[in-house]
């Protein structure tokens, strides 16, 4: 086979620095599609991307030529660079880890219905139990002593 095709849709979700709430209402209706041409510029999409004042969510098919720690490191230090350089948070910065699942492309419509509900989706609910959550839907090994570090 002379190409190379990949069908991963992966959702990732990463919070702020310690948890910080710095991610504004404002900041999020620029910051999303920043994210978005982020991902466009380093050779990969972004299928939805959306979060809430302290953690970001984002759904990418990942090309079959790109690791997941590449382009969730480009997502994280490109658009840390751009918030700490608009000054609209002080000290800006993401957490270090992340969570990445992994999901069929039928599910697509539901994980980005699931991001564009996010801020009803915490009125209810934390981040640390929705993160909880997941890894547990995921069936993802975890410390409880350090998941949320």
């Amino acid at each position: 086979m002379s190409y190379s095709y990949s069908g991963n849709r992966i959702p990732l979700v990463f919070s702020t620095k310690n948890r910080e709430k710095q991610i504004t209402e404002e900041l999020q209706q620029k910051l999303w599609p920043y994210m978005a041409g982020i991902a466009k510029n380093h050779g990969f999409e972004a299928i939805k991307i959306g979060g809430v004042e302290d953690h970001a969510h984002v759904l990418l098919p990942l090309p079959a030529t790109m690791p997941l720690a590449k382009a969730i490191q480009t997502l994280k230090s490109c658009s840390a660079k751009w918030i700490n350089d608009l000054r609209t948070a002080r000290d800006f910065a993401w957490q270090e880890g992340y969570g990445a699942f992994s999901v069929s492309s039928s599910q697509t419509e539901a994980v980005s219905r699931y991001i564009e509900g996010q801020k009803e989706h915490h009125s209810r609910r934390s981040f640390d139990e929705e993160f909880i959550s997941l890894l547990k839907r995921y069936g993802v090994k975890y410390d409880p002593g350090h998941v949320l570090g």
